[in-house]
């Protein structure tokens, strides 16, 4: 435990200087602190001032009047569309290459179309064929999911369309194919 020291003179004038101007955190717990330990004369920076009238913070949401129309809202979309998480994904090739990919200088070296396969079909299909192109020192291959059709929606939780294009990216993120930690 640290030592106080007494303050000189001079570090006290500036001190009491300090202390007029400072104001208190929570002027009115400090005060009923003060009360409760028989405080005779309140302290300078506990002395309760009167509270200033409470701001009302102004609602993001803009004011609504009785028979005004609302505006139409867009659709809830829990997840992000496919582009965007590609998007918002980091880049695990190095630049050189991804370039000469994206301007379609770089071929790949293997393909697997899932064209017309159910979840269940695709799954073990695409598992093997990445593990198979691992194996023979594959670094690039397409996977074709296709756009998907859009299916009778009768339920209540709306369904996306290309159950494939939107199961294959977490396929790719899940064990035997994701990155595994080896630790």
């Amino acid at each position: 435990m640290s030592r106080r020291r007494t303050l000189r003179p001079e570090e006290e004038e500036l001190w009491q200087a300090v202390a007029r101007t400072a104001r208190p955190m929570h002027p009115r717990a400090k005060a009923a602190v003060n009360r409760i330990e028989g405080a005779v004369h309140p302290h300078p920076l506990t002395e309760a001032k009167p509270a200033r009238e409470a701001e009302i913070p102004k609602s993001w949401l803009e004011p609504f009047r009785l028979g005004q129309k609302a505006r139409a809202a867009k659709a809830h979309d829990l997840a992000p569309s496919l582009g965007e998480a590609l998007r918002d994904a980091p880049l695990q090739m190095d630049a050189k290459q991804h370039g000469r990919m994206v301007r379609g200088k770089l071929a790949p070296e293997a393909r697997i179309d899932l064209h017309g396969m159910t979840l269940a079909e695709a799954h073990p299909e695409l598992i093997r064929f990445i593990l198979n192109a691992q194996s023979a020192g594959l670094r690039l291959v397409l996977v074709i999911t296709g756009k998907g059709k859009r299916g009778d929606d009768w339920g209540p939780i709306p369904q996306r369309m290309g159950a494939l294009r939107h199961q294959v990216p977490q396929w790719l993120r899940m064990p035997p194919l994701g990155l595994r930690c080896c630790r």
